[in-house]
């Protein structure tokens, strides 16, 4: 799916609303058609690998059911408003994927996933607040949305087990969407969801936002499990006048030996790399029943063989000097140079590619691994 240029802007969005304010954009599309249906959603639901919540009840009674939901739970659904939420669709249905394409002027580790909501007349999860940038989409069917203020770690929560419900919420802004339209809101913002009839569909595009605490503790966990055993020294330790003080020297050596490896930084863009690219939900496996050999890639790529990414996956690179780039795919890191740093971006920037079968060696090599883990594999086996 593409999105027409006289009606959003990317480079005007990111400078003017991004983290900034929200944005309504009226069906902005090239040609809008509901990517999935609301039973073949239901089905994915029912499936024990999908991520997926039932929420039933109005406002101040809201109870959520994790998946995978039986299939009669659906029949047994009342007349009461209903929700039901199913993450990392893109991940499972091609066409739903397909969305992700016109926002890519994101960079790839920022994207999370597309949850697909489906709701009943009056159906919705209340005002509540997000800590990621999220664009909103109107699948099927119409929704209101109100928008309040900016909330904060100290806004108040009404107290619930699964949602994030806000205690006070005043709708300062509201529309109705319709098929086609995006609403985008940024982090912190409050909002409110409520289906207007039945057969009520939403995508929304989520965006990871790590936190400090979260990166510093993930990162020290690293340096923890992969430090040298250096141990603290004082060769030069002179006699102390008491010996409670701890020195000055002391403490600049204790320091120094924590600082310098966690101000390494290019140990922490390798780090960060794998980290960022590890899967959300890793059982997607496209490994291969055996696993491909040079020279099968090599004659397959000679056929004119298209290569596709698994949807799970992660894929994002860091420029390196000389030219050279490190590929981070799934958790793993590789470190590309010449035609293998050209094919690595190629990766990164396009989901569907057909490779050069002359490319060298090391790139080959490559793609096979990268088949081999089950990152990529060649469409006809997709």
């Amino acid at each position: 799916m593409s999105l027409r240029a006289d009606k959003f802007d990317a480079d005007a969005f990111l400078a003017e609303y991004w983290q900034k304010r929200p944005l309504l954009i009226k069906n902005p599309w090239q040609s809008w058609t509901n990517p999935i249906e609301p039973d073949e959603l239901a089905g994915l639901a029912c499936e024990q690998e999908v991520e997926s919540r039932l929420v039933t009840g109005t406002y101040d009674a809201l109870k959520v059911e994790h998946g995978p939901i039986p299939q009669t739970r659906f029949a047994r659904l009342g007349k009461e408003p209903w929700t039901l939420l199913v993450q990392a669709v893109d991940h499972h249905v091609p066409s739903v994927a397909a969305l992700l394409e016109p926002f890519r002027f994101i960079p790839n580790w920022r994207v999370d996933d597309v949850m697909v909501s489906y709701a009943t007349d009056q159906g919705g999860v209340g005002a509540h607040y997000d800590q990621y940038d999220v664009f909103l989409i109107q699948g099927l069917g119409r929704r209101r949305w109100r928008l309040g203020p900016l909330c904060d770690a100290s806004t108040e929560l009404l107290p619930h087990e699964d949602l994030r419900l806000l205690a006070q919420f005043e709708g300062r802004e509201e529309w109705v969407l319709e098929p086609g339209d995006i609403l985008y809101v940024p982090p912190g913002i409050a909002h409110e969801g409520t289906a207007i009839g039945h057969d009520c569909m939403t995508y929304s595009i989520g965006f990871r936002a790590p936190s400090a605490s979260e990166l510093i503790e993930h990162w020290s966990e690293h340096l923890s499990e992969t430090a040298d055993d250096d141990r603290y020294g004082d060769p030069n330790l002179e006699a102390q006048a008491n010996p409670g003080e701890i020195s000055p020297a002391a403490i600049a050596r204790l320091h120094e030996m924590v600082t310098e490896k966690l101000l390494d930084r290019d140990a922490f863009a390798r780090w960060f790399g794998q980290y960022s690219s590890t899967p959300k939900y890793p059982d997607m496996d496209w490994r291969p029943e055996e696993p491909i050999g040079i020279a099968e890639v090599r004659e397959r790529l000679a056929g004119g063989e298209p290569l596709c990414r698994n949807p799970a996956s992660r894929f994002s690179f860091i420029r390196r000097e000389g030219g050279s780039v490190s590929l981070f795919v799934d958790g793993e890191c590789f470190d590309c140079t010449g035609k293998t740093s050209v094919l690595a971006e190629q990766l990164c920037a396009e989901d569907r590619m057909t490779i050069d079968p002359d490319i060298c060696d090391a790139a080959i090599e490559l793609i096979a691994t990268l088949i081999n883990q089950g990152s990529i594999a060649f469409e006809s086996e997709d």
